[in-house]
């Protein structure tokens, strides 16, 4: 299980309904909160990580800015000594660092909507841990003073956890088939629209070299 959805489990988890649950009220206690200590520790860490990703895209996409700007400044000087050949050239070598830059600022974008969901998580991780600590001695004795009940929901918690199981599998592997089937109708679409994307792409190239030339006669 990985960290998110431990973090999700805790976070969506009844401590009263576990400690109903549980033959030994005070150890199972101890061990949700121990869970909790734990899963926060790795989730911060995981954040941090996530912060540093950040910032090294954040810095890559700052140099590719400027080899942006370089190869726009190449591009005139080349049209002003009249080598087109070289300007072109140029205004390619920009197309494709700009292209790069675009990805790098949409994986900046989705990490910070991680970092935006791990703040709001791990905030309501430590309310519930804190939660937690502050009713630890009154749920204990609660558990405790209410062992009929304990005895009752033993019994409830042996349900059929294979069966569960097996319908968790069958949904996991019709969602694999079905993103599968995407991934082959989008593997299609994107041959078909790199092609469009290239014509696009001289199209705007041609652009830029009027667009310098009319600078340039100016």
């Amino acid at each position: 299980m990985s960290i998110f959805s431990r973090l999700s489990d805790i976070i969506n988890s009844n401590i009263s309904s576990l400690l109903d649950k549980a033959e030994n009220p005070e150890k199972m206690i101890r061990m949700v909160i121990q869970e909790m200590e734990e899963t926060l520790v790795e989730v911060r860490s995981g954040t941090a990580k996530v912060i540093a990703e950040k910032k090294t895209l954040h810095r890559r996409a700052e140099q590719l800015r400027k080899q942006a700007e370089d190869w726009q400044q190449k591009a005139e000087l080349a049209l002003s000594k009249d080598r087109e050949d070289l300007a072109k050239a140029a205004l390619i070598e920009r197309a494709s660092v700009n292209a790069t830059v675009n990805l790098l600022d949409g994986e900046m974008v989705k990490l910070d909507e991680t970092l935006d969901k791990l703040s709001g998580e791990i905030e309501q991780l430590q309310n519930k841990l804190n939660d937690a600590r502050a009713r630890q001695k009154t749920i204990v004795m609660r558990a405790t003073a209410t062992q009929s009940r304990v005895d009752v929901s033993r019994q409830l918690h042996n349900f059929n956890i294979d069966n569960a199981m097996n319908k968790f599998e069958y949904y996991e592997k019709k969602i694999d088939l079905m993103e599968g089937q995407v991934d082959s109708l989008n593997m299609e679409r994107r041959g078909l629209q790199s092609e469009f994307d290239e014509l696009a792409r001289k199209e705007k190239i041609d652009q830029e070299l009027q667009e310098i030339r009319k600078k340039l006669n100016k």
